[in-house]
């Protein structure tokens, strides 16, 4: 027999306990419907034909005792002789109780004598004799005429009050038979279901035994099920995944047993930390390099005795790895950290490479902290280089400016047309070097972490109008329209201004060269919460957006832009705004212009957060 059998056999019990209690309680449901339905046919139209009788007739005599008073404006009774005619003829169409239609014929012959004499009463015109006739034949018919519509009403009320105690008691005796029935159709569910279940399920206990004695190492264990089932089939499968594991087992545990100790010894040889995490953060394995400067030992909590400062870089690459993001490379040395050992000290920059499982999943990560304290070190000293030499071309420089200047003057003498033209590009060659070497004086700085800032407060609208007051000239020589926006509230921000300065000249300096003539460059401030925006908005070939992410990055310029420099000019821009505490991006899209954009804090949030 089939598994899917045996489990079908094992919920049929259950289906058939549902089945008999949906039947009782569909046929309880139906008489209590049915007595409802009874009452509302049968009584409820009688009752409610009664009560407008006896309202009608009411208003009636109402009308009489008007017209006796001497009130004959306010005495029309045929309506409501009408109405009570209606009712009555509605009740004597739903004849359902016993005695019922005896009642009716008296109550139609009341209304007939009382409405023969209200006509009599109706024809009078002296005050005297409507008064005597009133109370000496009117009115009696008026009693009796009430006390048969109040028998009517009588009747049809005792009877539905006997209908709903019936209901009540079928009602009573319905749950009763429904609470019997749920009990036995339960009691009967449950023990064909649990009969029928453990004789199910005791292959897949047996098969549960021998899948946990296999998983504790005992690979000589079986399950040994007979039968054709899937449970059975599942257990001939484990029997021989388990002999053949016993096999491999046998012939594969020496050779697995050399390749752990040779991968362990090509981690031990590496002379640089290397520390491997599972996905929970539990150390798996260390090499000699980790144990010797950490302590670190595998199943060990890193944390514990790892430094903070090292401890947070791993946590980093980490996370670069188990977010998916795949391998961890660092962007340069600046992500070092410093270890200070006694008078010398350690530079490590982490890499992080991630660890797959035989189905491809995310197992881990394998972090290294390389040491690059050399190669800082040699880093430092070309910084220092650059910025000596730098230092040193200022001088020989600023002679051959103004050795050019006196020349293009003439003031040691004429010069001809090809003698100027080439000293214009012998001048300009000059201003070129001239502002190379003051973005590597500047990048020396920054790398030395000596960008100081002396904020002071100015108007936001003070920075626009200088920067484009200093760009007029050179938009005028290229064609180009420099236009500023400012969107109120602009608040005063913190800023050092010759720092800033600085920033807009780069900014707006690559706009003009970027920008082609006929065109319009914008410089807008606009608030942004507790900063204001400034941006430089050009109309030129833009920055393509796989280049955007790199643009401020140093030495760095876009494959094939035009311009000069060496690609300093935005990486000073955004250590710049960085050390002001603000942030810097562009936007845009390849072919529809750029937007480079900085924010500054506003010297009012600046005062309320100190």
């Amino acid at each position: 027999m089939r598994l899917q059998t045996k489990l079908l056999l094992t919920v049929t019990p259950l289906a058939a306990g549902l089945a008999l209690v949906g039947v009782i309680s569909l046929r309880a449901f139906d008489a209590l419907g049915h007595g409802a339905q009874r009452i509302l046919e049968d009584n409820y139209r009688s009752v409610l034909a009664a009560q407008r009788m006896k309202e009608a007739a009411e208003r009636v005599n109402g009308a009489a005792l008007f017209r006796a008073a001497g009130r004959p404006d306010a005495a029309d009774a045929q309506p409501e002789l009408a109405r009570f005619e209606e009712e009555l003829q509605v009740q004597e169409r739903n004849l359902t109780e016993s005695g019922e239609a005896q009642a009716t014929q008296d109550l139609h012959r009341r209304f007939g004598e009382y409405r023969a004499a209200y006509a009599r009463f109706a024809s009078l015109t002296d005050a005297a004799q409507l008064q005597k006739a009133y109370f000496s034949d009117l009115r009696p018919l008026f009693v009796r005429l009430e006390s048969a519509a109040g028998r009517v009403l009588q009747i049809n009320q005792d009877a539905m009050v006997r209908k709903s105690d019936e209901a009540r008691r079928l009602s009573v005796r319905s749950r009763s038979l429904l609470l019997f029935a749920t009990f036995a159709a339960l009691a009967l569910g449950l023990f064909g279901f649990v009969s029928l279940t453990l004789r199910a399920l005791r292959p897949l206990r047996t098969l549960s035994s021998a899948v946990r004695r296999i998983a504790d190492g005992d690979l000589e264990a079986r399950a040994g099920i007979a039968g054709n089932d899937e449970v059975a089939k599942v257990g001939h499968e484990l029997d021989q995944l388990a002999e053949k594991l016993r096999q491999y087992r046998s012939s594969s545990l020496g050779e697995l047993l050399q390749a752990q100790q040779a991968s362990q010894a090509a981690i031990d040889s590496l002379p640089d930390p290397v520390l491997v995490f599972s996905n929970d953060g539990t150390v798996l394995n260390v090499n000699h390099a980790a144990e010797t400067i950490f302590g670190v030992t595998a199943g060990a909590d890193p944390l514990s005795r790892i430094p903070p400062a090292v401890c947070d870089v791993i946590a980093r690459a980490r996370a670069h790895v188990s977010e998916g993001k795949g391998p961890y490379v660092p962007s340069g040395f600046e992500e070092a950290v410093r270890l200070h050992e006694g008078s010398s000290g350690r530079a490590l920059l982490p890499r992080a490479t991630p660890l797959y499982s035989e189905s491809g999943a995310l197992a881990g990560a394998t972090v290294v902290l390389e040491d690059v304290t050399r190669l800082l070190r040699f880093d430092e000293l070309k910084n220092d280089l650059v910025a000596t030499v730098a230092h040193e071309f200022r001088t020989p420089l600023t002679s051959l400016r103004m050795a050019l200047h006196v020349l293009i003057e003439g003031i040691v003498g004429e010069i001809n047309v090809r003698q100027a033209d080439m000293l214009f590009a012998a001048r300009d060659d000059c201003e070129r070097l001239q502002r190379i070497v003051e973005d590597l004086l500047d990048l020396s700085r920054i790398q030395a972490g000596k960008v100081d800032v002396s904020l002071v407060s100015l108007p936001a609208k003070t920075l626009v109008d200088a920067s484009v007051a200093a760009h007029q000239e050179a938009a005028k020589a290229a064609s180009v329209l420099l236009s500023e926006t400012l969107v109120e509230p602009i608040l005063p921000v913190l800023v050092d201004p010759d720092r800033i300065e600085l920033v807009f000249d780069n900014l707006i300096g690559n706009a003009l060269r970027h920008t082609p003539s006929g065109s319009r460059i914008e410089i807008r401030a606009v608030p942004d919460g507790e900063c204001v925006r400034f941006e430089v908005r050009d109309q030129g070939p833009g920055v393509p957006e796989e280049y955007q992410d790199r643009i401020f990055e140093k030495f760095f310029r876009v494959p094939g832009a035009a311009g000069q420099g060496v690609g300093l000019g935005l990486y000073i821009t955004r250590e710049i705004v960085l050390a002001h505490g603000g942030d810097i991006g562009v936007e845009g899209a390849s072919g529809q212009g750029s937007c480079f954009w900085f924010t500054l804090r506003a010297a009012a949030a600046r005062a309320a957060a100190g």
